[in-house]
C-alpha cells in the first residue's frame, strides 16, 4: 500500500481548485495519506521567491486567467479575490494538525470547509468561530482549536522544515513516499491516480 505526503496551503487558490479529488483518489488506491499543512508565505522567503502580491504583472494577470479556466473546469464556484487572503492561515492549520492527531472525524472534509471558507465564502479562517465551525461540522471537538494548540504550531513549522527538505516548492504537493515520486499541482492529480494504479 502507497503512502503519501501531503503538502498544501489552506491560503493556496489551486489546493481548493483541487477540491475533494485527491481523497478520492487516495481512497480508491488504498493509500494511506498524511495531511501536512505549511505556511507557504515563509516557504516563498525561504526559497528566495516572490510572494503572490511582489510577482510581476504579466504573471498576475495569467495567474487570474488560469484560476477562472481552472474553476470553470472543475465546475467549482470561486472568489478570484477573497476578502481575507491573504490572511493568517496558521491558526486554522494548527486545528487541522489537531484534528488529525485526534482522528474520529472527516480530515478531508475539514480541509475543504476551510479552503472553502476562503475561497467561497469570503470567511476569514483565522476566526476563531469559523475554525470551531468547520471542526465540530466535521465530526471533530471544536475546542481542538484551542486544546491542540500548541502540538499544531509545533507539527506546522515541522512541515514547512520538511517540506523543503523534501523539494517541496509550491501547493498542492503530493509525494509518494515509497519511491520519492512528487506531484506538483491539482492539474497533476490524473498522472497521480495513473501512477498509483500502476504499483
Amino acid at each position: 500500500m502507497a503512502h503519501i505526503d501531503y503538502y498544501f496551503s489552506l491560503l493556496s487558490s489551486f489546493t481548493y481548485l483541487a477540491g475533494d479529488r485527491f481523497a478520492e483518489i487516495a481512497a480508491k488506491h488504498g493509500a494511506s495519506v498524511r495531511y501536512k499543512p505549511f505556511d507557504i508565505l515563509t516557504m516563498f522567503d525561504r526559497l528566495g521567491a516572490p510572494r503572490p502580491a511582489d510577482r510581476p504583472e504579466a504573471r498576475k494577470v495569467y495567474r487570474m486567467q488560469e484560476l477562472k479556466r481552472f474553476a470553470a473546469q472543475a465546475g467549482k464556484p470561486m472568489k478570484f479575490q477573497p476578502a481575507f487572503w491573504p490572511t493568517n492561515a496558521a491558526p486554522a492549520s494548527y486545528a487541522l494538525i489537531a484534528a488529525q492527531e485526534a482522528g474520529g472525524g472527516d480530515l478531508d472534509g475539514l480541509v475543504q470547509r476551510l479552503l472553502k471558507a476562503v475561497w467561497e465564502e469570503d470567511r476569514d479562517i483565522a476566526d476563531d468561530a469559523v475554525i470551531t465551525e468547520a471542526l465540530k461540522a466535521s465530526g471533530f471537538d471544536p475546542m481542538l482549536s484551542m486544546t491542540g494548540m500548541l502540538k499544531g504550531a509545533e507539527i506546522y513549522t515541522q512541515n514547512l522544515e520538511e517540506a523543503l527538505k523534501a523539494g517541496v516548492f509550491g501547493s498542492p504537493f503530493y509525494i509518494v513516499t515509497d519511491t520519492d515520486e512528487r506531484f506538483w499541482g491539482q492539474d497533476r492529480l490524473d498522472m497521480l491516480d495513473d501512477y498509483l494504479g500502476a504499483l
